[in-house]
């Protein structure tokens, strides 16, 4: 077998490479090494559909282990790359195996921030990254009757929404003032934490927490600084990720919060790629430089990385997208909002069916959009192709949207 295409990262994106480089026509060797057991899987069900039994564990699979076999992708689960001899071509994994390479893509993602505080060690107090992680924490919520999240940021939301609805006491602490704050406008995070109190969870903004206290080595309650005690049978913290640059920061790879790419993937080394959320690449919707954790980005990364192996330059560069699901609203983003200095309201707040477009200098940045599908599909449009709508347009309902796309 010749050395081809070694992948590192079984997730969204290690995936999307290996299967557009079969869609592609390559017909080299392509081999994805994943630290997981499972075959590559959806990670967006594991704090929504998962949780909430509305989803097996089947339907998350990306493909059946048929289909690999079928376009002759070897999948080497359970191993992790320890280290990458660039000079020779060749990565060494955790079972001591040495596989060559042509070109490598490196799609390792992210993994959980820890919690810095003591009692984390405890029985009974998770992180949900994993599968595994989300199956064991569905059986835990079924045996829970109070559950603590720490962090107001999607993934805690999403796991408070879902223990909610099946019936237990949920707290939800957030460091900061306001719920999702790094990612809508205070309007947005005004109505969620309208919709989660509204649904019977306990929310406390500006939570310091000191310590997790237990019994028996299991967890009993979260100690807040000021003395407060929120009593708990299962603590779930999800205060954001950490991209896995350790195995390309130690083969001397440019990283900064990320494996620093070009628009085709390409790492420092011409012979070494990178997709997915393990990455900081140029993004013109950003106005520089980013790292984006979603499956937009996953999918459209990898697909762009595979048509550069091939030889196909195809710059990525498509418009950035995000959503969640929370209780039976939708939340769907679109472009990058960070650096507005303008925002206009359009919809109705009471209905709970409304949009935030944010402007910069008078330009289109982003649009959120709440239950409100329509807006953001033709979001994703107008920031594609460039727009002259102003914020006095957005916020006027009879104004057409669509009226504001460049003529064909």
């Amino acid at each position: 077998m010749t050395a081809g295409v070694v992948i590192v990262g079984g997730g969204q994106a290690g995936f999307q490479v290996a299967a557009s480089l079969r869609a592609e026509g390559y017909a080299g060797a392509v081999r994805l090494i994943g630290a997981e057991t499972h075959p590559p899987y959806q990670r967006p069900p594991l704090s929504k559909g998962l949780l909430l039994g509305k989803m097996e564990r089947e339907r998350l699979l990306f493909r059946q282990p048929a289909f690999y076999e079928a376009q002759g992708i070897e999948l080497v689960l359970g191993e992790t790359v320890l280290a990458i001899d660039r000079g020779a071509k060749a990565v060494t994994t955790s079972t001591g195996r040495v596989l060559a390479y042509e070109a490598l893509v490196i799609a390792t993602g992210t993994r959980v921030r820890p919690l810095p505080v003591p009692g984390t060690e405890l029985d009974g107090v998770l992180y949900l990254r994993t599968l595994d992680e989300s199956e064991d924490l569905a059986q835990r919520i079924a045996a829970a009757e109070r559950v603590v999240v720490i962090g107001g940021g999607f993934i805690g939301l999403e796991v408070a929404a879902a223990a909610r609805m099946l019936g237990r006491q949920v707290t939800v602490l957030e460091a900061v003032d306001r719920l999702m704050g790094r990612a809508v406008a205070p309007v947005i995070s005004a109505f969620y934490a309208d919709l989660h109190r509204g649904r019977g969870v306990e929310l406390a903004l500006n939570a310091k927490i000191e310590r997790l206290e237990g019994a028996d080595g299991r967890v009993t309650a979260v100690r807040m600084a000021d003395g407060a005690s929120h009593p708990a049978d299962l603590v779930v913290i999800g205060i954001g990720v950490l991209p896995n640059v350790e195995l390309a920061a130690a083969a001397g790879l440019a990283c900064a919060d990320g494996i620093l790419v070009d628009a085709h993937g390409r790492a420092s080394d011409p012979a070494i790629f990178a997709a997915g959320e393990c990455t900081s690449h140029p993004n013109r919707f950003a106005g520089g430089r980013v790292r984006l954790e979603s499956v937009q980005n996953a999918v459209d990364q990898a697909k762009a990385v595979a048509a550069a192996l091939l030889g196909k330059d195809q710059p990525y560069d498509e418009v950035p997208w995000f959503w969640s699901d929370q209780y039976e609203v939708k939340l769907q983003m679109v472009g990058i909002s960070k650096g507005h200095d303008a925002q206009a309201l359009r919809g109705d707040l009471a209905f709970g069916r409304f949009s935030v477009c944010y402007f910069k200098d008078g330009r289109l940045l982003a649009i959120d959009s709440v239950n409100r599908p329509g807006d953001h599909m033709v979001g994703r449009r107008l920031l594609g192709v460039g727009t002259t709508l102003t914020p006095a347009q957005a916020a006027d309902e009879s104004f057409d949207l669509k009226a504001a796309l460049p003529a064909r």
